[in-house]
């Protein structure tokens, strides 16, 4: 394995490798393994024509690690339940797959790891059999025109290639959905539910304006449109509501859940819709949004006050 590994600076906090003050430690060890990438998405600060810097992913800054005293920071930490799993983020790049096989034949054994990749089908057995316990593959765009202009693919191809890769692993595959590339509420909606019916485990984040990149200067989503979102995947994960009992306007906005006002509230109470959504364990603080909000995902359980403005943020 190569000496250094990219980490967050949150996970070096939380794994006491650097001091920080954490309002909201990361519950997952993040990892970014793999150089600039390949390919040329036009919201990633690791993009092949981005111009920010190379420890940028998001918000997030990444640093450069020794990586045989990082991993043992975090087996160490998983040991005292400081972290819950371990998370490999993977560019495109020569050698990005075999480290993460690299990465998760050591840690695999002793605690869950993922690994969000680009791969094919008989790649992602691989890092199965290597010791990865679920494979994201990002999605992003949920509309061909948005797909093409952001990713430089095709939405119908790649929506295949998760069902199939579904179909050959299941309960093993995730994939990330943005919100705020220019999709209708109802796009976004039908997109999880299809992805749900086939075992995918969708996970939501808010586009987010990164400098350096060709999206800099677009806005991140409404919040409430995101709050909206956000009620309707947990329905749909906790199997409260189905498609059908979703309505929305002409311009394909979420207006009605189906659900009776008492029946939303009670499905809603515990403010687990509003959460980072992802592999358990994951709470990805901040990396949507600036600590001082607002908060697209909350990184910890919201109080209740909280719960009720995200509640009616999404019935504004």
């Amino acid at each position: 394995m190569s000496d250094l590994i990219k980490v967050s600076s949150g996970t070096l906090g939380v794994l006491g490798l650097v001091d920080s003050r954490l309002d909201a430690p990361p519950t997952t060890a993040y990892l970014m393994v793999g150089g600039r990438c390949r390919r040329d998405c036009g919201f990633c600060a690791q993009a092949r024509s981005s111009t920010a810097p190379a420890t940028s992913l998001s918000r997030v800054n990444w640093p450069s690690w020794q990586e045989e005293a990082l991993l043992r920071a975090v087996e160490k930490a998983h040991e005292h339940g400081t972290i819950e799993r371990c998370c490999l983020q993977a560019t495109v790049s020569p050698v990005s797959l075999q480290r993460v096989k690299d990465v998760a034949a050591r840690l695999g054994s002793r605690m869950p790891v993922s690994a969000s990749v680009v791969a094919g089908v008989d790649e992602v057995g691989e890092l199965l059999d290597a010791g990865v316990e679920r494979v994201g593959l990002s999605l992003d765009a949920v509309t061909e025109e948005a797909y093409r202009r952001v990713k430089g693919g095709d939405l119908s191809r790649s929506l295949s290639f998760i069902r199939d890769a579904a179909a050959c692993f299941p309960g093993r595959i995730t994939t990330h959905l943005m919100v705020g590339l220019g999709e209708k509420e109802e796009e976004m909606v039908r997109t999880m539910a299809a992805l749900i019916s086939w075992g995918v485990k969708p996970s939501l984040f808010a586009f987010t304006p990164i400098g350096g990149t060709p999206m800099q200067g677009d806005s991140p989503p409404p919040l409430g449109s995101y709050r909206r979102l956000q009620v309707a995947r947990h329905l749909l994960m906790q199997e409260v509501a189905s498609p059908g009992d979703f309505r929305f306007s002409i311009q394909g906005r979420l207006v009605d859940f189906g659900l009776a006002g008492s029946q939303l509230e009670n499905a809603l109470a515990d403010g687990q819709a509003f959460r980072t959504s992802g592999c358990p364990g994951c709470n990805r603080p901040y990396y949507n949004e600036p600590p001082r909000g607002p908060l697209y995902n909350f990184p910890r359980r919201p109080s209740a006050g909280e719960v009720r403005r995200a509640v009616a943020e999404a019935l504004s």
